[in-house]
């Protein structure tokens, strides 16, 4: 099956336009997890994990199935990424140690970690059906996209 080419360049400019009139980060990370579903193949779950105390992230915004509602800084892929701060890209999560299985459907995920200057936000997390189903170019796409959305918005001193 071959996937769409998403063009991020046009993708920026919606996102921009959507969050335009709207700061507050509630409104912005709910219409963020909409975005990205709409306009995403292939994607079973979308959604945000925000830092709830110094070692675990809560669920957020998200879109998709009932999710996993605390995760623990180390463990999982979301966990992974809060505490490397790097993107994680995996093509197979049943390869990943660790892996947390909130749905039994997802194959693939790609979590990219928020920052606001030096303060971890919390991690954007995507989930796909598909094994391999995130390129390296869908993690810069939607780096960037995410950048947009954080410079876009008030964040409060605490999710918790």
């Amino acid at each position: 099956m071959q996937r769409q080419i998403i063009n991020t360049t046009e993708l920026a400019q919606q996102l921009a336009g959507l969050l335009a009139d709207e700061r507050h980060w509630l409104t912005n990370l709910s219409q963020f997890s909409a975005f990205i579903n709409e306009v995403m193949e292939d994607i079973n779950w979308v959604g945000f994990y925000l830092v709830h105390t110094e070692q675990s992230l809560k669920l957020g915004p998200f879109q998709g199935r009932v999710a996993c509602v605390d995760i623990a800084f180390g463990k999982g892929v979301c966990g992974a990424a809060a505490v490397t701060g790097e993107v994680q890209r995996v093509d197979d999560v049943h390869q990943f140690a660790g892996h947390i299985a909130c749905d039994a459907r997802s194959q693939s995920e790609l979590v990219i970690p928020l920052y606001s200057g030096e303060q971890l936000l919390g991690v954007l997390d995507i989930d796909s059906p598909s094994l391999g189903r995130f390129s390296d170019a869908d993690a810069e796409g939607i780096s960037g996209l995410t950048q947009i959305l954080i410079s876009g918005t008030d964040w409060p001193a605490s999710f918790a």
